[in-house]
């Protein structure tokens, strides 16, 4: 077989130039229709691809959107769901809300109310307080003033006596036989000796001790308290206590509880050194505790005065017993003869039932036709 290629060279040069320039250029023209036609049907098979992916491209975005349209449908009645939920829930906390405020509203006005009642008792402590406090001032006062201290001491006794005993148990400044005025004298019932009161404490060492800052200075106070009740004790002890006219002991009133606790818890010796002399000192509650035990004194000798009288009430009261008793005999015997009537009663009342059986078991029969017209229609009843 031989090669084609020599052969078409060999021809190519037998060939003319003219008509091998026409077979270029006419091989060219075939060449170019066959590349168009190789690309037209490229070109259709390109459209039918690309008309084919518009349609599926189509299918899709009809799905796409049915499945929008479902979507937001569903989204729709979500949202209606939602929004309804919303309402109801906004309606439901309103109301929770609405009640919440009311209640917290009420509550808050009676706690308002609570605040203003207890701001009133505020304001009136307030005032209390403020009036102590002028009380207070108005009671340093006194203490820093001798005679209206011992004044307020003389009131403070009068005030306890006054309240607790008779003014027939009791003299305020009444003058012994040697002239002196105690601040009271206690009448004790059954004796004419009077119990003499003081109330005339001093208290200038008290005042010295309180206002010391120093232990030279506390103890000069304290040894100007024992100095000043021990004198004062003296005092007492030579002016009240009268043989035959004042009892064996008298009492020196001090107005302060806490003077008094201080007295005895700081200055025992000074306490011991007034028991010794027979003078006790009390302070308002002891002095309360001493009238009291008059006040028992006094009702033991009313009852012992009046012992007769009770003793009479008693033989009139034995007088009424006995009265009684002999009247509750003679009940007694009214009541045994009574009993003695109401059992004969019954024995009659027995013999009336035994007889009316009697004629209820007796058989008339025929007889009842002999009996007259009365009997016989009372035999028949």
């Amino acid at each position: 077989m031989s090669d084609p290629l020599p052969v078409l060279g060999r021809w190519f040069q037998a060939v003319e130039p003219e008509a091998l320039a026409a077979a270029t250029s006419l091989a060219a023209m075939l060449l170019v229709l066959l590349v168009l036609l190789a690309s037209g049907a490229a070109r259709r098979r390109e459209a039918r691809e690309a008309q084919a992916r518009i349609m599926g491209l189509e299918r899709a975005q009809a799905e796409a959107t049915g499945r929008l349209q479902a979507f937001a449908s569903a989204l729709g009645q979500r949202q209606s769901d939602l929004a309804r939920g919303v309402a109801e829930r906004l309606d439901a906390v309103g109301a929770r809300v609405g009640d919440g405020l009311a209640a917290g509203g009420q509550a808050t006005a009676e706690q308002l109310k609570r605040l203003e009642a207890r701001l009133a008792v505020i304001d009136a402590a307030g005032a209390n307080v403020a009036a102590l406090a002028g009380q207070v001032t108005d009671l340093k006062a006194i203490l820093a003033n001798k005679p209206a201290r011992g004044a307020f001491g003389q009131g403070r006794m009068e005030a306890i006596l006054k309240d607790a005993l008779p003014p027939s148990s009791v003299a305020f400044q009444a003058q012994l036989s040697t002239g002196v005025r105690p601040d009271a004298l206690i009448r004790l019932p059954g004796d004419h000796r009077g119990l003499a009161v003081d109330a005339k404490f001093p208290l200038e060492g008290f005042e010295r001790l309180r206002a010391a800052d120093g232990p030279e200075t506390v103890k000069a106070a304290e040894a100007k308290v024992r100095a000043d009740v021990g004198r004062h004790v003296t005092d007492i002890a030579q002016k009240y206590l009268l043989a035959g006219e004042t009892q064996d002991v008298a009492l020196l009133f001090v107005p302060s509880e806490q003077i008094h606790a201080e007295l005895a818890e700081r200055f025992d010796d000074v306490v011991a050194r007034a028991h010794r002399a027979r003078v006790l000192i009390v302070s308002p509650s002891l002095l309360m505790l001493a009238v009291q035990v008059v006040q028992g004194l006094t009702r033991d000798a009313a009852m012992r005065e009046q012992a007769h009288l009770l003793q009479a009430e008693v033989g009139r009261l034995l007088d009424d017993v006995r009265r009684v008793s002999e009247r509750v005999e003679k009940l007694k015997s009214h009541f045994g003869q009574a009993v003695g009537d109401l059992d004969q009663i019954v024995i009659s009342t027995d013999k009336i039932a035994r007889r009316g059986m009697r004629l209820e078991q007796m058989e008339l029969g025929d007889a009842a036709e002999a009996l007259p017209n009365p009997l016989r229609r009372e035999a028949a009843e």
